[in-house]
């Protein structure tokens, strides 16, 4: 049973449906749970506190600890304080509150926008913002954002409800990215569920089947302190639960790009038969560009990141024991710490990675090779550019920029668009190198 014992839980909007579901269930496995809810009508109006009150009293009655709060999720400050005064600490935050405003587009007010606006988008950014640096302190947080097949997808008469839930899975994405030094997951959910904000666009034989009480093992899950996920987005309903990612297509590629080849071509650009799965805005830029340069390379055309040089050819290959160690370049640094990663976790990685990295260093008018071997055996690091294959991906950096990025004052998507960093082979290898290159930061 997965246990959130002294675990601090915020969930907003659990006076009903789904997130008081979220709080009886959380705790009833341990957990110290703020009940939050403004107590208003689905479309936004009114403010009661006896939503929160009575999920506050289940959960005592049951044995469990709790307490209630009022606040709108606008005041995000506010709620999160409720937890500090109480408990003195956050770790778990469930970002549910919801309301509808449901109305076609061309009849829509600028009120039914910005109340859809102030509660979803901007209350999930206020109290994930009001929690985050609290979470940073102690190394650990969990958040979770509640999106919609309507952002996903898009609905009719929903423009405003849509466009915040399509907002939460860009927010989740980031803070995915930013927290992941500090033990903090975001991942966004789209569940589908009866409640007082479906109960008025579904049938009753339909509501009948999706118990609230689904939803609820998804986020238990991803909440946990043993789970890792992190920046993904779930669609789960009825006992149902399936991850959905972006898929990008082969695209087409001219250098002379017009309307009228693209009228063309048309069928090439949304073919999906050899389609590329992008996770992130750093491999999404540089898989167009690696697709440019492949197409360009096919055309004769000149590629828009050009090939590395060849390097000077090394004397030999050092075994994978020896050092890594190359006078006159401060890059060296960055490969002995790599070696000590690979020492450590060499197996694990090469079951990750299964790759082979070429690095051709430049300084001044020497260039100086190293081969990371993360395909074979438990994985090696040596000087030279011998190989057991060919290598999957190359990698041409100078040692003063290649320093740089491994000591974080140099951004290397940044390096990878002006030109200072060429990567050439597979992307998808080339996006995988980052966990290994981030353990080896200096």
């Amino acid at each position: 049973m997965l246990m959130f014992k002294d675990r601090v839980v915020i969930v907003t909007g659990a006076g009903g449906g789904i997130g008081r579901v979220y709080a009886l269930e959380f705790a009833k496995r341990g957990a110290k749970v703020v009940v939050n809810d403004l107590g208003g009508s689905h479309t936004g109006q009114g403010a009661s506190s006896k939503a929160a009150d009575k999920v506050v009293d289940e959960i005592k009655a049951a044995g469990g600890v709790a307490v209630p709060n009022y606040d709108s999720v606008e005041d995000g400050e506010k709620i999160v304080q409720t937890a500090l005064d109480n408990f003195g600490r956050i770790d778990i935050l469930i970002n549910n509150a919801g309301i509808l405003r449901d109305v076609s587009f061309g009849k829509m007010s600028d009120n039914d926008w910005d109340l859809i606006y102030r509660v979803h988008a901007k209350g999930a950014y206020k109290l994930s913002r009001a929690a985050w640096n609290h979470m940073r302190e102690k190394s650990f947080g969990r958040i979770i954002m509640t999106s919609s097949a309507a952002g996903l997808y898009g609905n009719f008469g929903q423009s405003n409800y849509g466009s915040m839930k399509m907002a939460l899975v860009g927010l989740s994405n980031t803070l995915a990215q930013e927290g992941k030094t500090k033990n903090i997951t975001c991942n966004t959910i789209a569940p589908i569920a009866a409640s007082r904000l479906t109960e008025s666009v579904m049938p009753p034989e339909i509501l009948d089947q999706l118990k609230p009480d689904y939803i609820v093992p998804l986020v238990l899950y991803l909440c946990h302190e043993d789970t890792t996920e992190s920046g993904s987005v779930f669609e789960v309903g009825a006992g149902w639960v399936s991850k959905v990612r972006l898929e990008r297509s082969a695209g087409f590629y001219d250098k002379n790009l017009s309307a009228e080849k693209l009228k063309d071509n048309w069928g090439k650009v949304e073919s999906f038969d050899n389609p590329s799965y992008p996770t992130s805005a750093s491999e999404s830029v540089s898989g167009i560009l690696a697709a440019v340069n492949n197409k360009a390379s096919e055309t004769g055309a000149s590629p828009l990141v050009r090939p590395p040089k060849p390097a000077a050819p090394a004397a030999a290959a050092a075994a994978p024991s020896a050092s890594v160690v190359v006078d006159g370049f401060e890059s060296s640094k960055v490969f002995q710490t790599i070696q000590k990663t690979i020492q450590s976790n060499g197996a694990d990685l090469v079951k990750k990675i299964n790759g082979v990295y070429l690095f051709n260093v430049k300084n001044g008018s020497k260039v100086q090779s190293w081969v990371l071997d993360l395909k074979n055996g438990s994985g090696s690091i040596s000087v030279g550019s011998e190989s057991k294959g060919k290598p999957n991906v190359t990698i041409a950096v100078s040692d003063d920029d290649f320093t740089q990025i491994m000591t974080g004052k140099l951004n290397a998507q940044s390096a990878f668009m002006k030109g200072k960093l060429k990567i050439q082979g597979n992307m998808g290898l080339a996006t995988k190198l980052g966990s290994i290159m981030q353990k080896s930061k200096l």
